[in-house]
């Protein structure tokens, strides 16, 4: 007995590895995404030059020995502003790789093609870490290595293995994909790119100061955000003395700032995914 249709044959499930790829070819054909990368590369690592050269002025003044009696200067090779500014593009790309879809309608086409919507957002977060972990610990490595070449020029520049230094690196290459992330699961709750763009600005940079490290439940607060954290694993100088009335954060504290944020983030991405409607 012969069929006079033949019936279809449904197509394969994707593999986690084809949304892989699939989420890399999105990010890649954005070319904006590549210029704000490579301009805030410049930049980070224009700050860090521009610090070493305001303390090899500063070193040139005081006379010889100075610097030796300094140590390693963490802020040279890794300016705040510099580096706040790097939170706030990461935050604002990771939330836009997840908007810009919603916005563009092709989220249809991709749950319509993937039914399984957490697994949308997980490649969408393996993609955006694995990339800003590769542009923080360029960023980082670069800042660090011009930094340092400036301040050579006083005998004051210090090397990879120098205390210190390997844990400053290695805070400073993750800020990068901890912020990414952080806005990729603001934009999935937002769904809106300036909405999500101001929200990863409040939350990453602007909400930190407001609570004081003077008294200890404002310390508490201060010391849960992403950027007090990297302050602390970046600082080389150890806890402050209590003379000055400051609580200071502590390293394991700050390592798990640095874990939670992310975690939390994409969680929420992911509930946030599957239960509303595109």
């Amino acid at each position: 007995m012969t069929r006079s249709a033949s019936a279809p044959v449904a197509a394969p499930p994707a593999r986690f590895r084809d949304l892989l790829v699939a989420e890399w070819i999105k990010m890649r054909s954005l070319r904006s995404t590549w210029w704000t990368i490579a301009l805030t590369a410049l930049f980070v690592v224009g700050c860090a030059a521009v610090a070493a050269l305001a303390d090899h002025d500063d070193i040139a003044a005081a006379g010889p020995g100075a610097r030796q009696s300094r140590g390693f200067l963490p802020f040279d090779a890794f300016p705040p502003g510099a580096y706040m500014t790097l939170m706030l593009v990461a935050g604002s790309v990771g939330a836009v790789t997840i908007v810009s879809e919603y916005g563009s309608g092709l989220i249809r086409t991709t749950t319509v093609a993937v039914p399984a919507r957490h697994s949308v957002v997980l490649a969408k977060a393996v993609v955006v870490a694995a990339v800003w972990t590769a542009v923080g610990t360029v960023i980082s490595l670069g800042a660090f290595l011009v930094s340092q070449a400036v301040l050579d020029g006083r005998q004051g520049g210090v090397s990879l293995t120098h205390p210190g230094v390997a844990r400053a690196m290695v805070a400073s290459s993750l800020l990068a994909p901890v912020c990414a992330l952080v806005g990729l699961g603001l934009g999935a709750l937002i769904r809106h790119t300036p909405g999500s763009v101001a929200a990863a600005l409040f939350t990453l940079v602007m909400l930190p100061p407001l609570f004081s490290t003077s008294r200890q439940w404002s310390a508490d607060v201060n010391h849960m955000m992403v950027v007090s954290a990297w302050k602390r694993l970046v600082q080389n100088w150890g806890d402050l003395p209590d003379i000055h009335h400051v609580h200071d954060a502590t390293v394991p504290g700050s390592w798990a700032v640095y874990a939670v944020w992310p975690l939390v983030a994409v969680a929420l991405a992911v509930v946030v995914v599957r239960r509303r409607d595109v």
